[in-house]
């Protein structure tokens, strides 16, 4: 039979097409197998089917698509499962010679199987594993913990040395103040002083030159006023 074509798609085709692809990616199918099925009940080509599925309708079933793929997955390991259960089951029964009854247990018999001693040595290993590594973590924690608080007392410390070097700073600032004030005060005061040291010498050569004397008879020196 001829497929016709159709062009519009309802709410109907679009949600057969749906549960349609959903169910075969559940049981292990295609979605080629999927298409086809719908393209029989629909009338439409498989292409067709395809393309809305991949165009328009995936995209709205993204978490129903990953839900069949694990109910498929585990369908999957369940029969895997089933399968190995029945093989184990159908195992032919021997029963032991008249001899085997008889005989004394040998010392093989008590012997524990070398993969059971691995399996056994293994899981061992690993939960001394598992524990050095969690108690590794442990003394990691205390120790990153240690470090955190000597990170936080240094920073504390180097807080404060900052301010108490910006408060010898500010003192030698205002001490360089102070020295260069005493050193202009003094420079003013050696001034002062050589003015006046000038002064003085100037009159006392005033007043010699001013005075006058002369000799008596008797060799004594007389002040002669001018």
């Amino acid at each position: 039979m001829v497929k016709v074509r159709q062009d519009a798609w309802s709410h109907e085709d679009d949600l057969l097409l749906a549960e349609t692809v959903l169910r075969h990616i559940r049981e292990g199918s295609t979605q080629l197998n999927a298409f086809e099925e719908v393209g029989d009940k629909l009338n439409r080509t498989s292409a067709a089917c395809g393309f809305r599925w991949n165009a328009e309708v995936r995209k709205k079933y993204d978490q129903a698509v990953d839900i069949a793929k694990r109910q498929r997955k585990e369908k999957k390991r369940a029969l895997a499962n089933q399968q190995r259960t029945n093989q184990e089951t159908a195992k032919p029964f021997v029963p032991k010679r008249q001899e085997e009854f008889n005989s004394p247990p040998s010392a093989a018999q008590f012997v524990v199987p070398v993969q059971e001693v691995k399996e056994e040595e293994s899981s061992s290993l690993n939960l001394d594993t598992v524990i050095g590594y969690l108690e590794s973590l442990k003394q990691g924690y205390l120790a990153s913990d240690n470090s955190k608080q000597e990170l936080a007392l240094l920073e504390s410390e180097n807080e404060n040395l900052k301010e108490e070097n910006n408060k010898l700073n500010k003192k030698l600032a205002d001490s360089q103040e102070q020295l260069q004030t005493i050193q202009e005060d003094y420079q003013v005061l050696i001034q002062i002083m050589d003015r006046a040291r000038k002064m003085v010498v100037f009159e006392e050569q005033e007043n010699l030159s001013a005075s006058a004397f002369k000799m008596d008879k008797n060799g004594n020196l007389e002040h002669v006023a001018r």
